[in-house]
């Protein structure tokens, strides 16, 4: 079968009516996004086949109720599909719809008192809970006094209150947790740009340091050749012979600058890493001694540290984070902690690619994550066989710092 994420592809490939399309920012079009398929909300739909039960709550069940039934759930089921794929603003309209299809449905049968609780289920959330629960509240009001007024039994009552209260509830809560979801994918993907961007800018930077003056050396020395090759030929190969070194020098320059920005690699990512950070409200010290690692332990070590990086901003719910990258002779440590909750197990949070990353560079990767006593990463990767396989430098330590390198949000 196919996956959840090819059938969300599917859905949206698949031709609908304008007015059927999943707008911007609708039920359907989140679960898009997140890779889902919408519809998985059909699903919510078995609890509709409640209004179906409108013997349990009357004695006799007449022609009236058949003809609420047939006129009103295929009204009902319209109401809810553009509840799913019409834009967030109209939420309020559809919710009202249903609270109005349940006030004239229940008195010809009493359980269409179910529509209301899909009303409470899509009462929308903008960033105020109150406003949301009294929303829902007030949805129950109305359908109470309709069932005083109807002569319902005193038992359908603390039923009915609870089965919308759970639903609104639950829902509520559904959206309040997708919608932080969105806002912090929404900031890794800045910060990810961010980041992007200012490497550009500093290669740009480097590349017109580098070569705009030599470059235009060059250049003129070629000119003067040409000028002098009939005159004085022994000058303009003289010229000519500067103009080669030149050359060389500026080749031997492109090839360090090259170097230097695989190098920085690492450092782009901690970069990220603290921004991402620091937009989750975790401080995070830095303890740098090592420089110009070889490129392949460069580039595991910088994807393991967006990994737990982006695992301590989505699970961790720390206040504190430190990165400390030392290296000797012969190999490299990478120690990634936090203070947050801990517990976690090396199964999951991305812990299995970590690991295969490492342990394909020889290294090794130790977990340290007791329930409520924060994360610890210990990474340690052999340089010497890296080096001898691919013909990559040794790292150069720097001096021990004397202290974390602190950065405050």
């Amino acid at each position: 079968m196919p996956g959840m994420s090819e059938m969300a592809q599917r859905f949206g490939n698949m031709r609908w009516p304008a007015w059927l399309r999943p707008a911007p920012g609708s039920w359907a079009a989140v679960m898009v996004a997140e890779g889902r398929s919408p519809w998985a909300c059909g699903w919510n739909l078995l609890w509709s086949f409640w209004v179906f039960m409108g013997g349990l709550f009357t004695d006799h069940v007449g022609a009236g109720c058949w003809w609420s039934l047939g006129l009103g759930y295929p009204l009902f089921l319209l109401i809810y599909l553009l509840g799913c794929v019409r834009p967030a603003g109209e939420e309020d309209a559809h919710t009202g719809a249903l609270v109005l299809l349940t006030a004239v449905s229940m008195p010809w049968n009493p359980a269409a008192w179910t529509y209301a609780t899909f009303a409470c289920a899509m009462v929308p959330y903008r960033g105020s809970w109150f406003a949301s629960v009294a929303k829902m509240a007030t949805i129950q009001a109305l359908l109470l006094l309709e069932g005083v007024f109807l002569h319902w039994p005193w038992y359908a009552f603390p039923f009915v209150v609870g089965v919308c209260t759970s639903s609104g509830f639950g829902a509520l809560v559904g959206r309040i947790s997708r919608n932080k979801n969105y806002e912090l994918r929404l900031s890794h993907e800045q910060v990810r740009e961010l980041a992007a961007t200012a490497e550009r800018e500093r290669i740009g930077r480097d590349l017109h340091d580098l070569l705009g003056h030599t470059l235009s050396l060059i250049t003129m020395k070629l000119e003067l050749s040409r000028r002098l090759l009939d005159r004085d030929p022994a000058t303009a190969r003289r010229e000519l012979a500067e103009a080669e070194d030149v050359a060389r020098h500026a080749l031997a320059e492109v090839r360090a600058a090259v170097t230097g920005i695989r190098a920085a690699g690492f450092a782009a990512e901690l970069a990220s890493a603290a921004l991402l950070l620091r937009t989750s409200g975790v401080r995070l010290d830095q303890h740098l001694q090592v420089s110009n690692l070889p490129e392949p332990v460069e580039c595991a070590l910088a994807l393991v540290l967006r990994e737990a990086a982006t695992n301590i901003a989505r699970h961790a719910q720390a206040t504190l984070a430190r990165v400390s990258l030392t290296g000797a002779a012969d190999g490299v440590w990478l120690c990634i902690e936090d203070n947050g909750r801990g517990g976690i197990h090396a199964a999951g949070n991305g812990l299995h690619g970590m690991r295969e990353r490492v342990q394909a560079l020889g290294g090794t990767l130790e977990l340290d994550s007791p329930p409520g006593g924060g994360t610890r990463l210990d990474i340690r990767v052999p340089l010497v066989a890296t080096a001898a396989t691919r013909g990559a430098a040794l790292p150069r330590t720097a001096a021990p710092a004397s202290a974390w390198v602190r950065h405050a949000t």
